[in-house]
């Protein structure tokens, strides 16, 4: 698919004015109903998908994860801009356009903008999408736990890595396999969460790793049970060792919101309480009342 017939395909999404048709050099939002809030993610063939996954699936793992992030803001979606590698594969660009329609329709988020290029015919795809929401009056970041407040994560855990390996030729449940492909974005939960939560962030790369990153960057320490991370059904039917805590625990793909409650405040949304912040440094796990040593490999690191 040349440039010129992607994104003429891509003009039949981008419908809101402020997109201009695709016509322009950029979008234009006016007027803005709140704070800004901007976060930008990429995914990289052989990296944050497989080459054997569906171009459609590919599109709703773009957006859904990009809106994971401003759903960890309590932020609603205003729209998207997104970065596009050409490789020569016009089906595979056609069934990408299609698919990402399709998220867009299904999360009411307008496609903007964004830039096209050119990659050698072979190369591993790579794209990129930056999300622009809304937020309300309290933005919540991930450094404001404080000693004392309650761990909370929606949701279950360990469902996309065990996706990944149903991907790969795996047995398993075809939950399992839409969870790795096709998360879904906390966005309501995000907003109820927002205006109360001490600290939240989405949990991308792994519950322990980025429950680790929210206690340091609130100055705290971070104590986990392993026996209150929930599971699905899905999981727990793969049996004792496919479903083992530690394992789901350091997966990661969850798109989960992982935050920060003082212990008296009450839930505005479904969730599961996982630990308690406490004064000091560091993350610490146990099992019921016996402790656990933290495992080499916390989670997801792009590089070490």
């Amino acid at each position: 698919m040349s440039e010129r017939a992607f994104i003429a395909a891509l003009r039949g999404l981008a419908r809101d004015p402020a997109a201009r048709a695709l016509l322009d050099d950029a979008a234009v939002l006016t007027p803005l109903p709140g704070p800004l809030v901007l976060t930008h993610d990429m995914l990289v063939e052989g990296v944050h998908f497989l080459t054997g996954d569906p171009p459609a699936d590919v599109a709703w793992k773009l957006l859904a994860v990009n809106l994971s992030d401003l759903a960890a803001k309590g932020a609603t979606p205003l729209g998207v801009l997104m970065g596009y590698g050409l490789t020569g594969d016009a089906a595979w660009d056609a069934a990408f356009v299609a698919g990402l329609g399709d998220a867009l329709s299904a999360f009411g988020v307008p496609l903007l903008g964004g830039d096209t290029v050119a990659q050698p015919a072979g190369d591993a795809r790579v794209l990129g999408l930056t999300a622009i929401g809304s937020g309300g009056a309290v933005v919540p970041g991930r450094s404001g736990a404080r000693a004392g407040d309650a761990l909370y994560v929606t949701g279950t855990i360990g469902d996309a890595g065990a996706g990944l390996a149903v991907a790969r030729g795996g047995d398993g449940a075809a939950a399992l396999l839409a969870a790795y492909r096709r998360p879904n974005p906390r966005l309501p939960e995000g907003r109820a969460l927002g205006p109360v939560v001490s600290a939240m962030m989405d949990v991308s790369d792994g519950l322990l790793i980025d429950a680790e990153r929210m206690a340091a960057a609130s100055g705290v320490a971070v104590e986990i049970d392993l026996a209150a991370v929930p599971l699905s059904p899905a999981l727990k039917a793969l049996g004792t060792a496919r479903a083992d805590r530690l394992t789901a625990a350091t997966a990661g793909d969850d798109y989960e919101l992982l935050f920060a409650l003082p212990m008296a405040a009450s839930l505005p949304v479904a969730a599961t309480r996982i630990g308690r912040f406490g004064a000091g440094s560091g993350l610490t796990l146990v099992d019921g009342d016996d402790a656990v040593p933290l495992p080499a490999r916390l989670g997801y690191l792009h590089a070490s």
